[in-house]
């Protein structure tokens, strides 16, 4: 990734695949949703084995259900409101979080970048499956608006915090890789380089309402675009994975009212980053 990037002022990008919702001017925060969509393309959609009922149920299993609005609500009451890069399609079009190379874990039970199998490790795409067309005109694309995106905030206000905004099921699923860890109420996904201990400190009390605050499990890490992993010491980074059962039933649902005090908790967070030099 060595696109140049845009100045702090240019336009917002906006694209049929994703969005990027302005913040405050001087907000260094930038929400990540990669997984709230549940829209597959009909072109995409004629890729995918599963009938409609079945892709229907993959859906239900694999949104991060609700967590585009819990963004948005939290972007609301926030102090300061942060920016919101938020993907508009499915994660089964393409996964924005996954390296779509040998590096990606998750390709071992074919959940790369690019899925070929479901949830429950049933086929989703042919064998032989070609994934470079969507890697091209989905993963690429996005992969550059983003870094782009933290590049504003860099320019903007000299730091970027990215806190990526997930959900998860109270009961694993048969792809999960460490599926056997504890599952708390919140779990927060660490980075040793991007990951500073105020702000996972600023996170446990923001959440601590919930009935317990996790750390890496059953699900480790942060998104950071690849520009900026592991170089850039002004790029933080967290994720929040939320248990479903906070706020819908599962494994798909209306959101109930835990999604708006998960909103404003996670406003707190932002508040709390924001304040922090």
């Amino acid at each position: 990734m060595n696109e140049t990037p845009r100045a702090a002022t240019a336009e917002p990008p906006r694209s049929p695949s994703f969005t990027l919702l302005p913040g405050a001017p001087d907000s260094p925060v930038l929400l990540h949703v990669p997984h709230s969509s549940r829209a597959v393309p009909a072109g995409v959609r004629a890729g995918i084995l599963l009938g409609d009922d079945e892709l229907a149920r993959e859906l239900d299993h694999i949104t991060d259900a609700h967590t585009a609005e819990i963004a948005a609500s939290a972007a609301a009451a926030a102090g300061t409101a942060p920016w919101r890069f938020v993907n508009l399609l499915s994660r089964l079009v393409v996964d924005p979080e996954r390296l779509p190379d040998e590096r990606e874990e998750m390709a071992a039970v074919g959940m790369g970048a690019v899925y070929t199998r479901t949830t429950h490790r049933a086929a989703l795409r042919p064998a032989g499956f070609d994934p470079a067309p969507l890697l091209d005109r989905y993963f690429a694309p996005y992969a550059r608006a983003m870094t782009e995106a933290v590049a504003d905030r860099l320019a903007a206000t000299g730091r970027a915090v990215v806190i990526d905004v997930h959900s998860y099921p109270s009961e694993p699923l048969p792809y999960e890789l460490h599926g056997e860890g504890p599952r708390p109420p919140v779990c927060l996904g660490t980075d040793a380089f991007h990951t500073p201990s105020a702000l996972l400190d600023a996170a446990r009390e923001a959440f601590g309402g919930f009935g317990g605050v996790g750390t890496d499990s059953p699900f480790a890490g942060t998104y950071v675009p690849l520009a900026h992993h592991g170089r850039d010491p002004r790029v933080h980074a967290l994720m929040v994975e939320m248990r479903r059962d906070l706020y819908m039933p599962e494994p798909g649902g209306a959101a109930g009212p835990g999604a708006a005090a998960l909103g404003a908790a996670l406003a707190h967070l932002v508040d709390a980053v924001s304040r922090t030099a």
